[in-house]
C-alpha cells in the first residue's frame, strides 16, 4: 500500500478534495508548518494522523527544512503532495523528494508562476487562466506538468471571482493526479515530461473551458 504524506498550511481545500476523493486504498499523513491550520482538525475527525512542524521554532530555513523532511521521512512516503503549503522550500529538500514531491499551481503553467496569479492573469488580459499539478523542482513553478484545467476568463471578473473558478478546478484534477500516480500510470519520461500510461483522449490531461 502506498504511503501518502500532504503538506498544508490554512484551511487545506484541496486537501480536503483529496480526502474526500473516492482514491485507492493508501496510508495518508497531514504535516503543517502552522499548529492553528485549520485543515489539521478536518484530517483528525476523518482520521487521518497528523503532524506540525512550526516553522517559527526554527532560525534558519534550512534548519526548518530538515526537520519538515524528517518528519515527512518517518511515514516512509511514496509521494508528497504540497496542498495550498505556504513556504518555500529549499533546494536540499526538494532534491531529497523530487521525483515524487508534486504541487498544484493557480494558473496555466508555464504563465504566471509564483504568487498573485490571477491578478497577473487579469493584468495580462488573458481570455484563459487556470490550473496546474506538476512535479516540483528546484526552479520555482517549472516541474514537470502532470495535469492542467483551464477556465475562461470574464470581462466582469475580479481577482476574487476568478481565484473562485480556479480552485473549483484545482479540487477536480488533484485527485486525478493523485488516483494516476496511485494505480501506478504516471511515470517521468528521458525529456522531463510526464506520461501518463493509458490516456485515451487529450482532454484527460487538459480540462477545457465552458464555452458557456
Amino acid at each position: 500500500m502506498k504511503s501518502i504524506v500532504i503538506l498544508i498550511s490554512g484551511r487545506g481545500s484541496n486537501m480536503q478534495a483529496l480526502l474526500e476523493a473516492d482514491l485507492p486504498e493508501c496510508k495518508i499523513a497531514v504535516i503543517s508548518n502552522r499548529p492553528d491550520a485549520g485543515g489539521l482538525a478536518y484530517a483528525r475527525e476523518r482520521g487521518v494522523a497528523t503532524a506540525v512542524v512550526d516553522h517559527r521554532d526554527f532560525a534558519l530555513r534550512a534548519d526548518f527544512d530538515a526537520a519538515l523532511a524528517e518528519a515527512i521521512a518517518l511515514h516512509q512516503p511514496d509521494l508528497v503532495v504540497l496542498a495550498g503549503f505556504m513556504r518555500v522550500l529549499g533546494d536540499a529538500f526538494v532534491r531529497r523528494f523530487e521525483g515524487r514531491l508534486i504541487n498544484i499551481h493557480p494558473s496555466l503553467l508555464p504563465a504566471f508562476p509564483g504568487l498573485r496569479t490571477h491578478a497577473q492573469a487579469l493584468k495580462a488580459g488573458v481570455r484563459i487562466h487556470g490550473c496546474t499539478v506538476h512535479f516540483v523542482t528546484p526552479s520555482l513553478d517549472s516541474g514537470p506538468i502532470v495535469i492542467q484545467a483551464a477556465v475562461p476568463v470574464h470581462a466582469a471578473d475580479t481577482e476574487e471571482t476568478l481565484a473562485a473558478r480556479v480552485l473549483d478546478q484545482e479540487h477536480v484534477i488533484y485527485p486525478r493526479a493523485l488516483r494516476w500516480f496511485l494505480e501506478d500510470r504516471l511515470s517521468l519520461d528521458g525529456h522531463g515530461r510526464v506520461r501518463v500510461d493509458g490516456e485515451i483522449s487529450s482532454d484527460v490531461i487538459l480540462l477545457a473551458p465552458s464555452v458557456q
